[in-house]
């Protein structure tokens, strides 16, 4: 039982954390808050639904991609893709032959050039929306955790990711920045957002969530995560807490694998199920499903995504929740490994889902249910009950009242001086120094002006300038420093490190940018040998916080840990390292030892200020 017993260490860890937040776990518990429903609106959508085809309605289901910065006018590359993929030329063309209920934005899809392109392809998409018999509106949907994942960038406004706000452990900001996103968002005609990660991140492994989840301990992300919906609902815009039933304790990527979770049923109630319950108190408009297997939770070895014991049984019957639920991307392979993209849209609806997203052949998809539901597999008793959920959600979004939004709006809203400078303030407050045993920090340009920054450069997030080493020495040249950078990646070679080390030759510090480290990354090999040059060396982790327990006792002055490598992150690092910010973020997990993991390094609420 190693692995559990490793879970259960961090928890251990995280002890001081919970029983400070032992009233939150009180608060998000019991009976669930759903949203009251008006009867009369309900009657008259009813009656819309009634007057819907069977093929209008099961459109109304899918949420679906399409490639192009216009609705109708993309570039060539655009509609050779969309006519490869789907089979229709446009996003409105999409719209108009499936009769889609929601279109989802991706940057490697080309729908997010800049906001007021992103808000004339919303109104072009509404208006082919409009267009079609039943003139329903559509939901227009991102993924905008920001941190590591965004799909609106600059000169939008970037904010600091999940874990990031975690080691603020502000409620306030934590509300303030999704109330800022969901904002932009609205402005741009985006009204869900696939946020915010109700994950609790009990696997320092886990390689996709980490950093996108609050933190390691149950009530502190439960809090978080109602904070967060509140935001992004009082802005205009539908949260989405995700992914149920939890997919924080994964050793697999469910992008290319079926994780399985052996958490107990008592162990789920403990770990997984606190921020569920604190979003459908709040009132969370929407919740996304994992493509994990829970086999305390079904038996069948399902995906929760396809299991009706945990969508409808645990999500719906037990928890309460009368919300729109949403499938995690259907073209994922954790969703795709035991049936086939025909059964996958089908066994979703009939576990509980409402909404399936971005299916990988949308005429398979589609024509699936309008055979189940033809054949009797599916009522369309079941399918009126989703299509009622959507509806509803439309309706509180004022979708049916205006779908449309405004160049005004845009330039009133959109990364405005007041949110860029609430998203600074919010940033510093989240960076977290976790050891400086000489007392080096804050750096005096006095002492060590010359500064070297080398190390890791990540493709950055989306719309972040980059990359981060640039971007980090840049800050430092704003704030009197003279920096330069030298990328390193993140396995340098002999010669980068022989490069780094001549180049760190009359400088005053060295300040390296760290990106997953592990035992066996020669990024400790470039920290090793900067730390011989004698020059002070400063490391900043720019992802996960975790990368301290390699780097701990090796003669490195200082590590920060900035939980993510976006700019607004890395310049609030630089502003904490040269002392124009005090470091007052927390870590939200804990760091084991390196050499055993059994023990802990550095635990959740360890972050060290200035003198």
């Amino acid at each position: 039982m190693p692995h559990r017993t490793s879970r259960r260490t961090l928890l251990t860890a995280s002890a001081a954390a919970t029983a400070a937040a032992a009233t939150g776990v009180l608060s998000v518990t019991g009976t669930a808050a759903a949203h009251p429903h008006d009867a009369s609106t309900d009657r008259g959508l009813r009656r819309i639904i009634a007057g819907m085809s069977l093929e209008e309605k099961v459109g109304q289901l899918f949420v679906m991609r399409a490639y192009g910065h216009h609705a109708t006018d993309p570039d060539q590359a655009d509609i050779d893709a969309n006519l490869k993929e789907i089979g229709v030329r446009t996003a409105a063309e999409l719209v108009a032959t499936y009769h889609v209920g929601g279109i989802i934005y991706f940057t490697w899809a080309r729908n997010t050039r800049d906001p007021h392109q992103i808000a004339a392809l919303s109104n072009g998409l509404q208006r082919a929306a409009r267009s079609t018999g039943s003139g329903l509106p559509l939901i227009v949907s991102t993924d905008q955790e920001h941190g590591i994942v965004c799909r609106v960038g600059e000169p939008a406004t970037l904010l600091p990711g999940a874990m990031a706000l975690g080691a603020g452990g502000s409620r306030s900001d934590t509300r303030r920045s999704a109330w800022i996103a969901g904002a932009e968002l609205a402005a741009l005609g985006i009204n869900q957002n696939y946020a915010p990660d109700a994950d609790v991140n009990v696997n320092p492994a886990n390689p996709v969530i980490g950093v996108r989840s609050f933190g390691s301990d149950p009530a502190s992300v439960a809090e978080l995560v109602a904070a967060q919906v509140k935001g992004y609902q009082d802005a205009g815009v539908a949260a989405t807490a995700k992914h149920f039933p939890g997919h924080g304790d994964t050793s697999t990527d469910s992008h290319t694998g079926l994780p399985v979770i052996e958490h107990t049923r008592e162990e789920w109630e403990e770990l997984d199920a606190p921020p569920f319950r604190a979003a459908i108190r709040a009132r969370i408009d929407s919740i996304m499903t994992a493509h994990i297997v829970v086999p305390a939770l079904d038996p069948s070895e399902d995906p929760a995504t396809l299991s009706r014991p945990i969508l409808t049984g645990i999500l719906r019957e037990e928890l309460g929740y009368d919300g729109v639920v949403v499938t995690d991307s259907l073209g994922m392979e954790g969703v795709r490994t035991k049936y086939g993209d025909d059964r996958v849209p089908v066994l979703a609806l009939l576990a509980g889902v409402d909404q399936l997203l971005n299916p990988p052949n949308l005429s398979v998809a589609w024509n699936a249910v309008l055979a189940a539901v033809r054949g009797g597999e599916i009522s369309e008793a079941r399918i009126d009950e989703s299509i009622l959920r959507i509806l509803r959600l439309k309706t509180r979004l004022g979708l049916f009242r205006d779908p449309f939004v405004s160049e005004r709006g845009v330039d009133r809203t959109v990364g405005i001086r007041k949110h860029r400078a609430d998203a600074d303030r919010i940033a510093e407050r989240t960076t977290t120094l976790l050891a400086d045993p000489g007392a080096l920090l804050p750096l005096s340009r006095r002492t060590h002006r010359r500064l070297l920054v080398v190390g890791a450069d990540p493709a950055s997030p989306s719309g972040t300038t980059g990359p981060p080493t640039t971007v980090l020495a840049d800050a430092f040249t704003e704030l009197g420093f003279a920096a330069t950078a030298l990328s390193t990646g993140t396995a340098p070679n002999q010669a980068k490190t022989a490069e780094a080390v001549a180049a760190a030759e009359g400088r005053d510090a060295v300040i390296v940018a760290t990106y997953n480290v592990t035992a066996s990354s020669t990024q400790r090999t470039l920290v090793d040998a900067l730390v011989a040059t004698g020059v002070p060396v400063v490391v900043v982790a720019i992802r996960n916080p975790y990368d301290a327990a390699h780097l701990t006792g090796r003669g490195v002055a200082a590590i920060l840990a900035s939980y993510s490598w976006t700019d607004v992150e890395l310049r609030a690092a630089a502003r904490v390292i040269a002392g124009r910010a005090r470091p007052e973020g927390r870590l939200p997990v804990p760091v084991q030892r390196a050499d055993d993991p059994a023990r802990v390094l550095y635990p959740v609420g360890h972050g060290l200020s200035y003198r």
